[in-house]
């Protein structure tokens, strides 16, 4: 977990062989996959740590169309999925010129 404080790509590395070390001798085989795949995909890993750049945005994204897609029980014309999208996430406004938007209230009678 202290991988992602360091901001220098060489601290980061030795950081991390020094927690790859440890891993490889430890008994348990999962810990030791483990260890192997992130030793795979180490460059990129180091480049996310040091240049702090994530996906989450675009899984946000991702997530937001997905419901999208739900709630429409699902798509049977392409076409039309994209529209949806547009419509929901293009800021489109759809109230025409001149007329005010009023927040919906409950009123009590």
């Amino acid at each position: 977990m202290t991988l992602w404080d360091y901001r220098s790509r060489v601290w980061a590395r030795k950081a991390w062989l020094a927690w790859y070390r440890s891993a490889i001798r430890c008994r348990l085989e999962p810990v030791k996959r483990v260890a192997r795949m992130v030793r795979k995909h180490l460059e990129g890993i180091l480049t996310a740590v040091v240049q702090r750049v994530t996906n989450a945005r675009a899984e946000g994204i991702n997530s937001s169309i997905q419901w999208v897609q739900y709630r429409a029980r699902g798509y049977f014309d392409r076409q039309r999925f994209h529209d949806a999208i547009y419509f929901h996430f293009g800021g489109l406004d759809v109230y025409p010129n001149g007329v005010t938007r009023r927040p919906l209230t409950h009123r009590n009678s």
